[in-house]
């Protein structure tokens, strides 16, 4: 038996229960995996309150970095003992689980759990987000929304790395400065400035080639004010809750603006893709020109509180629980 944190009844950080849970082998294609860091994320928060359908109870949970300590049969290229890192839908909350083995990818020796389980799935989803859904070159300029969160800290960093100039949304002073640690040429506080006039101001009225917008329904529609003709919005998460519907006049209006909203799970479906995502993200990581900041931690026992701390907006970067 291990410890695992469950949702039986969908709510607030209330309805997580720590109870001892059984994990079986591993079948064919999977893996077992001995959990030694988990990562937070507002995904989690969807789950948890049912924003995002799940059959009760089951464990919480979408991305960890662990080592495995058993191999299913049918499973090639992994053995016992490789660390890894992965992100999959739920059950990452856990001291042990089960896991289908083609989410996994082995950990360079470099990178430790908890920076693993810190930006598997963060990073996993800025790199898609600056490399496929909009492909950011030198001399764009992009908007970050929430710029001091973990998927934030990243996109600031490595669309900086990628000769863009970048522009930071953040909620506080103290979230500016890491914003511009982390590479933001501009950052605007959305407390005490409006952003969209802000972005105007700072571009000479040329706006951003994209946006990506982590935040939902508090950021939209001023987001498309922000976008030159031609140019995308990416909605990529809903932590102020989801965007209402809206009339698609709008993108005409606004500029002939491209609209997404993706996941990331469309984009790893493939095994090669999410193989060439990794390097791509770990080759970044091992050059210096994206560091992944863990400034938050928690022992497993404990996740209510960091999940009360995540939807409070008090944390920066990346929180991970230790089982």
């Amino acid at each position: 038996m291990v410890k695992a944190v469950l949702v039986r009844t969908p709510g607030g950080p209330e309805a997580l229960v720590i109870e001892d849970v059984a994990v079986g082998a591993p079948g064919p294609g999977q893996v077992r995996v001995r959990n030694r860091a988990i990562g937070l994320n507002f995904i989690d928060t969807y789950f948890r309150a049912g924003m995002y359908k799940a059959d009760p109870p089951f464990v919480l949970g979408n991305e960890a970095a662990g080592e495995i300590v058993e191999v299913g049969p049918g499973v090639t290229g992994f053995a016992v003992g490789d660390r890894i890192g992965y992100t999959a839908t739920l059950g990452c909350y856990a001291q042990e689980r089960v896991l289908d083995a083609k989410f996994a990818v082995k950990l360079p020796d470099a990178i430790s759990f908890e920076t693993a389980a810190g930006m598997m799935l963060k990073g996993l989803t800025a790199q898609y987000l600056l490399r496929r859904t909009y492909q950011v070159n030198a001399g764009d300029t992009i908007l970050v929304h929430a710029a001091a969160g973990g998927v934030g800290q990243i996109l600031c960093q490595w669309g900086k790395a990628l000769g863009a100039t970048v522009i930071g949304t953040v909620g506080s002073r103290e979230k500016g400065e890491i914003a511009t640690a982390c590479g933001a040429h501009h950052v605007i506080n959305y407390r005490e400035e409006n952003f969209a006039e802000r972005v105007k101001e700072i571009t000479g009225g040329k706006l951003c080639d994209v946006v990506y917008d982590g935040i939902g329904k508090a950021t939209f529609p001023a987001s498309l004010d922000c976008i030159r003709p031609l140019g995308m919005f990416v909605s990529y998460g809903s932590a102020s809750g989801p965007v209402d519907a809206f009339n698609i006049g709008l993108l005409m209006q606004k500029g002939s603006l491209f609209c997404t909203r993706p996941t990331l799970y469309t984009y790893i479906a493939k095994r090669e893709d999410l193989d060439a995502m990794a390097a791509d993200l770990f080759g970044v990581i091992a050059s210096g020109k994206v560091k992944v900041a863990v400034n938050h931690r928690f022992p497993l026992e404990q996740v209510a509180d960091a999940h009360r701390l995540l939807e409070g907006r008090g944390t920066t970067g990346s929180t991970v629980l230790i089982p």
